[in-house]
């Protein structure tokens, strides 16, 4: 395990890393994204009350969460560049200390002797800089065979799970007991083991021998990590533009939803907010026991190609049940084909898309994928509020269907590549 584990050591290559020392760093890589959306959940369930207490209103609080998931946007793709160029261990320790700055920032923000909304809007900044999961997905993906990579990427599944049910757990019980500034401080001190951890534990590079480094000729100039070109040139790769079109295509109906989830969990389906509490946990369970351990199997006895479509035809199906939802029970029924749907198809793009780069730019092509969320979040508010408040419920399920109905029609038109890995 010395290869994996020592704490300045670790530039050796994957080739030459053991297959012990290899499985300890994926290990010690889903702890690490544990503690992170941990983190990042008790986060969530903390900025609603205290923008509260601070006076804010709705639409402040809009402002709030769009200023976060414009910033994730914009981060991700630099982030993904720079775990490219700098390595493994570099981007992890930056993505843990960028959180510490957020949380740092969020419990000073709770101290009635300091500015509170400026801090807290302060507090957003930091977050072009947290990406943990894509550097996660990077190391995984760099040390994983390509037969083995979409199981692989998959029990990531388990770790956004636990943050899900462990985060919100943790953070409204330590609001409730010991108010606000409580899970922030507690989240930032586990942020910082995860940068002390990520410092020490893991390897320089995780990619081979022949992709170590984008080390330019001498006397060339460096490689930018703002070299926008670049990252956008890999969307113009054979066949990336598809498979990137349909992840965001079939990803934006639900995205819109989930969006809008608080309001229609008060709204349309009555409830209290533990009860939403209750009802986000069954999602994350869900989401555990689907990328944790059903996609896994399904990953070595089908190939991409079909799973992905299985996952627009979950889309399509959950949709048309979605148009006649009435209740919450009703939701219940169709929360497991959503959660099937979801997973499969962004394990499998994300599986997809990084074999159709060289693995020198599996972490910009990652960073690239993770900004397909933030888009959602910041489209959402405004797209999926008029919607609903212009058509109600329903429409969410009519858009699904009619988006996901074209998307199988160009899979059934023109099948996904199979492509084999690069070599490392």
């Amino acid at each position: 395990m010395q290869g994996a584990w020592a704490p300045r050591d670790q530039g050796q290559s994957p080739g030459r890393m053991s297959a012990l020392g290899r499985s300890s760093v994926i290990l010690l890589t889903y702890v690490l994204a544990a503690i992170e959306l941990t983190c990042l959940f008790m986060q969530f369930s903390v900025v609603p009350y205290l923008s509260r207490k601070l006076g804010l209103d709705s639409i402040a609080f809009g402002y709030l969460q769009t200023t976060f998931g414009v910033l994730q946007l914009l981060g991700g793709p630099v982030f993904g560049r720079f775990a490219d160029q700098r390595g493994a261990r570099a981007a992890l320790t930056l993505s843990f200390l960028a959180a510490l700055a957020l949380y740092l920032l969020l419990a000073a923000a709770s101290s009635p002797a300091l500015p509170g909304v400026y801090l807290l809007f302060a507090s957003r900044l930091p977050g072009a800089l947290m990406h943990t999961l894509p550097a996660a997905q990077m190391v995984i993906t760099d040390l994983s065979a390509p037969e083995e990579r979409p199981a692989a990427l998959g029990r990531l599944g388990l770790c956004f799970g636990v943050g899900v049910i462990l985060g919100s757990l943790l953070g409204g019980t330590l609001v409730s007991a010991y108010g606000i500034q409580c899970p922030a401080i507690l989240a930032a001190l586990a942020t910082l083991l995860g940068a002390i951890l990520s410092f020490t534990c893991i390897p320089a590079s995780t990619k081979g021998t022949k992709t170590d480094t984008q080390t330019p000729p001498p006397g060339g100039p460096r490689a930018s990590v703002f070299d926008l070109k670049a990252i956008a040139s890999l969307l113009r790769l054979p066949d990336v533009p598809r498979i990137f079109l349909v992840k965001v295509a079939s990803n934006f109906p639900t995205g819109l939803f989930m969006v809008m989830f608080s309001i229609i969990s008060m709204d349309f389906f009555q409830l209290e907010a533990a009860q939403a509490g209750y009802l986000m946990s069954f999602f994350g369970l869900l989401q555990m026991v689907t990328q944790g351990l059903v996609i896994g199997q399904l990953s070595s006895h089908f190939s991409e190609e079909a799973l992905l479509r299985a996952s627009v035809l979950a889309f399509i199906a959950v949709g048309l049940a979605m148009a006649w939802m009435s209740s919450v029970f009703h939701f219940c029924l169709l929360v497991p084909g959503l959660v099937f749907s979801l997973c499969t198809l962004n394990v499998v793009t994300d599986s997809m898309l990084t074999k159709a780069v060289s693995a020198s730019d599996t972490g910009a092509m990652l960073g690239l994928c993770a900004s397909v969320q933030p888009l959602l979040r910041t489209l959402g508010p405004t797209v999926g509020g008029f919607l609903y408040r212009s058509f109600g419920v329903p429409v969410f399920g009519h858009v699904q269907v009619a988006i996901n109905v074209l998307v199988l029609l160009v899979l059934w038109r023109k099948p996904m590549p199979q492509r084999k890995d690069k070599v490392r």
